[in-house]
């Protein structure tokens, strides 16, 4: 490994733009935001060191054993995440990057692309929600952040091209079409900064002057260059070199050792294809190839299932590849049926709690119509009050493996049904027990609206509800009542108030509600809501016993007595179905 002679940016990105420069399989995708390359760009206008990089001389004959990857150009958080396969058919060496990819990726989307992320209070289906962006820099004055010093910052060219009286947007793109220093001031004179008040064009001179210079003039890249052919010692290499910085994942290994080793699949694309399907399932999840990766080790039966790179070696590999098409069926199953329970990203509490349902319907030869049939409902009941009760004791907390590797054992032992109550006897006792304690009920009461753990709780309370319908979950009492003014006008005493506003969103005053338009209490009390619309006796009891609602007075100034009531019902309730010693009841 040979220092080289340090090149500029703008040979890099020529060399990117060619595809000269390529990123092995076992690169991990780019994940720098928008701030990360504002600030790298401040540092390069500064002068500040960004750091050697690590380049691979890869001959054409031996460039054919490895799979390549090109550079991101126009990164778009929904549509254009992952780095399109290279060709690499000519009769050139390739440069391959070990180390570095971040920033070079960076440099090239703002230098030759754009980057498009979700604007804040949008909806991420909505495609106005991703505006493309370019990266430009303020010719008029610093930054206003107390560590940088020049103001760049991704915009829109409708945001850019605004009328400001105290800014003027610098593509930082157009300074690769700038070829000399007399251009620069040219640029000045045409865009009437040089006849602007004194201060303001000595920074705009400056500015873009030191922009030139950094990007097409400081050789500022310092790399070594790896000739070494053998992939086994390019990865130890590419291991080391990237222990710091954003840390590499054991996922990031795992994936590039197995693009290299999988011989009819390419492993990079089928898994980060597949993880961006399984998020769209129903409501949306949050999986990435970690969680797919740990459940291929589960589900395809390895003794050992932690993520080590010595546990992957080529037999490993392609037992996986071997299996993909099944056990990508039964993960795909596993998270229609937790969708099917109302689950998605903002109340699924770990994704692992995933992976023992995937190897259970795998054991069962992943009926395809699980979800749907009749002849499973019994079945299906078990597994979702399975993972209410793991996901409500956080039994994948800390080392899942240790819960993971027994669960296995069981489900592989007893899979004619789900064995719920075998599973809840073995793990009795220990650390990872699916059983509650009085004081961990006490616990669940403590939750608020809004909090994830709240859905499962709710969920367990309402086993009826098909979740496969659109449900919602109700304040009782109307959040809109609890203010200050509203609460005294009702005749709640002053001194209760601030009570009453603490605890509108206690779970005590919650409630899931099924194919029913949200309930528009406005500013009645419950009492009188319940009144108008239930009006006949029969109905309105059964709509209390099914929403655990004590009987007695349901007025505002009640609202004290009826959280202590119902927390008192609810708690008898949850008891009866997680307790230790009590039957298992669904």
């Amino acid at each position: 490994m040979a220092f080289q002679t340090p090149i500029t940016i703008k040979k890099v990105i020529e060399n990117i733009h060619k595809k000269k420069y390529l990123l092995p399989a076992i690169q991990r995708e780019f994940v720098w935001g928008t701030d990360q390359i504002e600030r790298l760009f401040d540092s390069l206008m500064q002068g500040y060191p960004v750091g050697s990089f690590l380049f691979w001389d890869v001959k054409k004959e031996k460039s054919k054993e490895f799979q390549f990857y090109e550079f991101i150009r126009n990164y778009h958080e929904r549509n254009n995440r992952h780095n399109p396969i290279a060709s690499i058919e000519g009769e050139e060496d390739i440069i391959a990057i070990l180390d570095g990819q971040q920033r070079l990726t960076s440099m090239y989307i703002a230098l030759k692309g754009s980057y498009a992320y979700k604007l804040p209070r949008m909806r991420r289906e909505n495609p106005l929600a991703y505006p493309e962006q370019q990266l430009y820099v303020d010719l008029l004055g610093p930054s206003e952040d107390f560590d940088t010093v020049y103001d760049f910052r991704f915009l829109t060219e409708e945001e850019a091209n605004k009328e400001h009286e105290d800014a003027f947007w610098f593509k930082v793109s157009d300074i690769l079409n700038i070829n000399d220093h007399f251009e620069v001031n040219q640029y000045l004179i045409e865009h009437d900064l040089s006849s602007i008040e004194k201060e303001k064009a000595l920074f705009a001179n400056q500015t873009l002057f030191k922009l030139y210079k950094a990007i097409n003039e400081t050789p500022s890249i310092n790399y070594y260059l790896e000739e070494e052919q053998k992939l086994d010692k390019v990865l130890n290499i590419f291991i080391r070199v990237n222990s710091g910085g954003t840390t590499l994942s054991y996922s990031d290994l795992l994936l590039s050792i197995a693009t290299a080793q999988w011989k009819t699949k390419d492993a990079r694309q089928e898994i980060t294809k597949f993880v961006d399907e399984i998020n769209q399932i129903g409501n949306g999840f949050n999986f990435d190839k970690d969680f797919v990766l740990k459940a291929c080790l589960v589900l395809c039966d390895f003794k050992d299932i932690a993520f080590k790179v010595d546990n992957f070696n080529s037999d490993t590999m392609q037992t996986i590849e071997q299996k993909w098409d099944e056990v990508k069926e039964a993960i795909r199953l596993a998270i229609n049926v937790v969708s099917s329970f109302g689950y998605n990203q903002d109340t699924l509490t770990s994704n692992n709690a995933i992976i023992p349902i995937a190897y259970y319907l795998l054991k069962k030869g992943t009926p395809h119509n699980y979800v749907q049939s009749k002849h499973y409902r019994a079945d299906r009941k078990l597994v979702n009050k399975w993972l209410i009760l793991g996901l409500l004791k956080r039994v994948f907390s800390g080392q899942p493996d240790n819960v993971l590797r027994p669960l296995r054992r069981i489900i592989a032992e007893n899979h004619e049904q789900f064995p719920l109550e075998l599973i809840i006897e073995d793990f009795k006792g220990s650390t990872k027990s699916f059983s509650f304690t009085s004081d961990e009920i006490d616990n669940l009461l403590s939750y608020q609206y809004g909090q994830k753990h709240t859905f499962s709780i709710l969920a367990l309370l309402y086993p009826t509800i098909d979740f496969r319908n659109k449900f919602h979950v109700d304040h009782i009492f109307a959040k809109s009542l609890f203010t200050k003014r509203k609460l005294l006008k009702k005749g709640v005493p002053a001194e209760k108030v601030d009570g009453f506003i603490e605890r509108v969103n206690s779970i005590a005053n919650l409630q899931l509600l099924e194919e029913i338009p949200n309930i528009e209490k406005s500013d009645m009390d419950f009492e009188e809501w319940l009144n108008e619309n239930y009006k006949d006796q029969a109905a309105r009891k059964d709509y209390l016993i099914k929403h655990y609602i004590p009987s007695g007075n349901l007025t505002l100034v009640d609202f004290e007595k009826f959280i202590e009531k119902r927390q008192e019902v609810l708690f008898n309730k949850l008891q009866s179905i997680v307790s230790i010693g009590d039957e298992l009841k669904l």
